[in-house]
Parts: structure tokens; C-alpha cells; sequence
């Protein structure tokens, strides 16, 4: 066994021990139970008993490179890791975990030998990493203000401004900061698409080590989603701070940024997935699973229909996250649509859930609750209109130029990327490009498309289905060819962004057609061409495509999946894992 595998291999077993350490989500007396996590949000408080697990089984390790001492190999085994934290609690992910690989990823990716090991000794000895991030001007609270600096008369730099919510900023060890620190490189490549090169720069920062009232930190802010995290802020006043905290060279921090950023948007969308399978855990037992008769014939065509995106979700946020690692100049851009669409994917498939529960007045174990607070935390962590416009401004500029020289083009990614299975390289930030290198998923879609034309024994649902997405493609393809890459405020205008859902759309059927592919002569559900077929109609809803409507045999497969995995205590993702506890029967 290859050392990837073998690393994989341990993070499965971390996975499942931390599962287990958490316990029984639905055990009203336990301290990590359902009614613990909620009754932590209510009062806008950490989960104490939760974060404490996390600290026993050292779980800032997981957010550190092997070569600095952590855990962290690649993306797609870290996702493994974090997923008993999501399914359990957005904010305990977020507020005790993820947010500190977010701040340190600029300072693993560029900073100095020093810079490096002072992190991954924060982080692996169970403190926390802040990270300030830039303003937006159609941001949240959590983007907008904005930190500058200035050359000082005696060297070093002098920081000043104010930002009003940072997660973790009253507990951090260390700030990253995006600071603005070149004035006059602020031009705008592109409407709504941020600073231009050389305005910012990225600044690591220890609280303790500041120059007496330099920086204060505000009073805790409670936040309507996230409540139970420690949402404070900072002003800084004339702080006085050496060069040697600038992290790579001063103008980085917008490259810094896209390559990073990467990262942190396929680590978080990939995680969060595992929410709503908690709460259609809740909808498949509030439906009737384990009844005389089971759920009705409505219900079951809501369940598998949610975790048909679930399986969809998870095909795109398993192609980036690997391909992070395997096409690391690529990934840029797959990453930027998994953020964008995946989202929405959640969100309305817990609108579909929600009437399942509230069909059946069903709220055992606090199943509405946790419900009303998952929609509640997810805009908070990032997952509403800021997240949006920042991907579309990675992907609408580059879509004239992939018409025209790739889409149609470019040869198929490697079945690595597809199979989790199979052992890849260690991730390396410092390969992540930030422009260029193709476009991995519609390569996939192209691809998968063609060899379903040359096989007979392929099911003709998915077929049909498949090939109404590859005209798409070529309607799609025709359209950006026509674009302007000059005309900047053309490609921020509306029909370019509906240009842009299009090719979100299609990149997601790239991926769960290329999971099924390489799936398809397993012995496993991932075989059943019953999955692919749904998950492609719903994504053809969105995309408008008049797909006829699946046969009801490929949904009661699909359903029947559903019922399974819930009776025997397993995931509704591609992995198909046991779970911890009474949130399983």
C-alpha cells in the first residue's frame, strides 16, 4: 500500500473514531447530543463538551501539513475528518475548525520556514488562527471594513482600521490579515471583481506580541446565523508592526487569495454536504422508514430526489477537492463553481425536506430545530451572495477563452479524479494555479458523453439524458465564443452571469457522470445508473433542458437506497459509512 493510501486509509479510522467519540447525536442527555448543540446555539454559546472532544483527539493537527508536523495530506481526506463535525453542527465546524486552515493556507502556501512552523505549532497545540479578510462592498458583515498599512518613519509598517466581525478574534493566536497596502494598484480588472493586483498584502499577526493599544478587540458580536460562535472584532490604532510580518512579498494578497481561496471553498462546500444529511436522516424517519408500509409514494420521490443531489454535490466536490492534488493548475476554476452551485443545491433541498417534516409534525429529537438552524448557519458560513459574486468572478472572464480553446478540445482528466479510492499526490498549495490550465469537469461531461454513444449497454434514460447536456454544452460553447474578453463590463452583466449557471450546471454533470463511469461495473449502488439518470434530471430542471420526466423504477431504486443506508446506519454521500448512534435507526 502506497503511502497516500495508507494516509487515507488513517483518516477514514480518525474519521470514525472521532464519530464515535461525539457519540449519539440523537441522545437527549448527552453533552455532544442534538439537544446539547442546540441548546449551545439558543444561548449563543460554544459547544464546551463538543469542542472539547475535538481538543482531546487534537483535531488542529488535521489542519496542519505532514512536512509541519500535522495531520494534513490532502484535501479530499481532510473532508473525511470533517464531516462527523458538520453532520453535527455547521458552527462547531467552522468556530473550532476549519476557519484556522483558512487564515493559515497563506502562510503554509508562502510564508517563511518561521512563519510556517509558528502556525503549525499554534494549530497543532490546540490554538486558533483568526483570519481578516478584505472589504467586499457587496459583502456580509463578515467582509465588510478593511485593514490598511503604511510605510513607518522608522521601518516596518503602521496598521490601521477597523473590522467588526472576525470569527475567533477574541481566542486567536494568530491573525492573518488582508491588509491594503498599495493604494494605487486598486484598480478593478473587471466590475465586482475586487482589487486589482498589488493593492493588498498579507500580514501575520500575534496579539501578544503587539505594541501596547495597538490593536483592541471589539465586543463579541452575536451573529443570526453561527450563534455559537465568537464573533468579535478589531481596531487597530497606529500599530506599529515589523516587514517580517508580511507573508510571501507585500502586493501578494489578492494571488495569495485565488490560490488559497481554492482550498478553503472546496474544503468548506465538501463539509457542509454532510449537514443536510442529518436532517434528511430526520426527514427518511419522519416519512415512516421502519413502518408498516414505509413512506408514502410522494415522500419517497422528495428522499430520493435530495439524495440523489446529495450523491451529485458530493461527485463535484470529490472531483475538486482531488483535483487539487492531480490538477493542481486547474482546479481554480472547478473549485469556484463547486462553491457557487452547490450551495443552492443544499438550500433548496432542505426547502424539500422541510415539508416532509412539517407533513408530519415530525420533531423528535429536535429534527425542526436543527433544521431551522442548518438554514440559518448556512448564508453565515459563507454560503450566500458574497460567496456567489466571488466565484462568478473567477469564471465569467474566463469562459470566451475556454469556448474557444478548450471546451470540446481538451482531453479527459484522469480516472483518479474520479475514484476515491485511488492514491494521489500530497497537496501542495504552492502549485495551485490561479488562471488558465483548462477545464477538468467539462472535459468529464464531453468525454462521458461520447463513450455512452459508442455502448449499447448503457441505460437509455441516462443516455437520453446525457446527450441533452452535451447539446447544451454546444449551445453553451457557441454563445461564449461570440463574448468579448475586453468588454469588462459585458462580462459582469446578467446574461453572461445566466451564461455562468449554465456552466456551473454542466460542470456538475461532468462529475457525477465521471463518478458513475468509474463506477459502473462495481458491485456497489454507485453501479445503478438510477442515481446518475435523477440527479442529471434535476440538474436538466435547472438548466431548463425539457428532459421527460425519470422512470418511476429508476426512482424507487433510488428510494430504496435511501431506506437502506438509513436502516443500516450509513451515509448519504459516496462513501456510504457507518454512523454513530440513535440518528441512524
Amino acid at each position: 500500500m502506497s503511502s497516500t493510501d495508507r494516509a487515507a486509509a488513517e483518516a477514514d479510522r480518525r474519521a470514525r473514531r472521532l464519530d464515535e467519540r461525539l457519540g449519539d447525536p440523537g441522545d437527549d442527555t448527552s453533552e455532544t447530543g442534538r439537544r446539547a448543540l442546540l441548546l449551545a446555539d439558543e444561548r449563543a454559546e460554544p459547544p464546551a463538551a463538543a469542542e472539547a472532544v475535538l481538543d482531546a483527539e487534537g483535531f488542529g493537527a488535521e489542519l496542519v501539513p505532514v512536512a509541519l508536523g500535522g495531520r494534513l495530506e490532502r484535501a479530499d481526506t481532510l473532508v473525511r475528518v470533517l464531516r462527523p463535525v458538520f453532520r453535527r453542527d455547521v458552527g462547531l465546524g467552522l468556530g473550532h475548525g476549519i476557519t484556522s486552515l483558512f487564515a493559515a493556507s497563506p502562510v503554509f502556501a508562502a510564508g517563511t520556514a518561521r512563519q510556517r512552523a509558528e502556525v503549525a505549532a499554534l494549530l497543532c497545540g490546540g490554538g486558533r488562527a483568526a483570519i481578516v479578510h478584505r472589504s467586499l462592498a457587496h459583502g456580509t458583515a463578515l467582509l465588510r471594513g478593511e485593514l490598511t498599512a503604511v510605510r513607518g518613519g522608522s521601518g516596518g509598517m503602521v496598521l490601521g482600521g477597523r473590522k467588526d466581525v472576525v470569527l475567533n478574534a477574541e481566542r486567536a493566536g494568530a491573525v492573518v490579515a488582508y491588509t491594503r497596502t498599495d493604494a494605487g494598484h486598486g484598480s478593478r480588472s473587471a466590475p465586482g471583481s475586487g482589487p486589482g493586483p498589488g493593492s493588498h498584502s498579507v500580514l501575520l499577526l500575534h496579539p501578544d506580541a503587539l505594541p501596547p493599544g495597538g490593536m483592541r478587540v471589539l465586543p463579541r458580536r452575536v451573529t443570526r446565523g453561527l450563534r455559537g460562535c465568537r464573533f468579535a472584532g478589531y481596531e487597530f490604532t497606529d500599530c506599529a508592526v515589523p516587514d517580517d510580518t508580511v507573508v510571501g512579498g507585500p502586493g501578494d494578497g489578492v494571488r495569495l487569495a485565488l490560490r488559497t481561496f481554492q482550498l478553503s471553498r472546496s474544503v468548506l462546500t465538501g463539509a457542509v454536504l454532510a449537514s443536510v444529511d442529518t436532517v434528511l436522516r430526520a426527514a427518511v424517519r419522519a416519512a415512516g422508514a421502519g413502518r408498516p408500509g414505509g413512506p408514502g409514494r410522494r415522500h419517497r420521490a422528495v428522499l430520493a430526489g435530495v439524495f440523489a443531489d446529495l450523491l451529485a454535490g458530493d461527485s463535484m466536490a470529490t472531483a475538486v477537492l482531488r483535483g487539487l492534488s492531480l490538477l493542481p493548475d486547474s482546479a481554480h476554476l472547478a473549485a469556484a463553481e463547486l462553491k457557487y452551485l452547490v450551495p443552492d443545491l443544499l438550500r433548496d433541498d432542505l426547502e424539500e425536506l422541510a415539508t416532509v417534516l412539517g407533513a408530519t409534525g415530525y420533531e423528535e429529537s429536535g429534527a425542526q430545530g436543527m433544521l431551522a438552524k442548518l438554514r440559518r448557519d448556512l448564508p453565515a458560513a459563507g454560503l450566500g451572495h458574497a460567496g456567489t459574486a466571488s466565484c462568478q468572478a473567477v469564471v465569467l472572464p474566463q469562459l470566451p477563452s475556454l469556448a474557444r480553446t478548450r471546451w470540446l478540445r481538451q482531453p479527459p482528466p484522469p480516472d483518479a479524479l474520479f475514484r476515491s479510492g485511488a492514491p494521489l499526490p500530497r497537496l501542495d498549495l504552492t502549485a495551485l494555479g490561479v488562471v488558465g490550465g483548462g477545464d477538468f469537469l467539462i472535459a468529464a461531461l464531453a468525454d462521458v458523453v461520447a463513450r455512452l454513444d459508442g455502448t449499447r449497454d448503457v441505460d437509455p434514460v441516462l443516455r437520453a439524458y446525457a446527450r441533452a447536456f452535451a447539446d447544451d454544452l454546444a449551445d453553451l460553447r457557441e454563445r461564449c465564443r461570440r463574448l468579448d474578453p475586453a468588454d469588462r463590463a459585458g462580462l459582469a452583466s446578467p446574461a453572461v452571469c445566466a451564461l455562468g449557471d449554465r456552466h456551473a450546471l454542466l460542470s456538475a454533470a461532468g462529475a457525477l457522470l465521471g463518478v458513475w463511469t468509474r463506477h459502473r461495473n462495481d458491485a456497489a449502488f454507485l453501479a445503478d445508473p438510477a442515481w446518475a439518470a435523477l440527479a442529471l434530471h434535476r440538474l436538466g430542471r435547472r438548466l431548463g433542458l425539457p428532459l421527460p420526466a425519470p422512470p418511476a423504477d429508476h426512482v424507487r431504486r433510488v428510494a430504496d437506497e435511501v431506506l437502506r443506508r438509513f436502516g443500516e446506519g450509513r451515509t448519504f454521500d459516496l462513501q456510504d459509512t457507518p454512523v454513530t448512534g440513535a440518528v441512524s435507526r
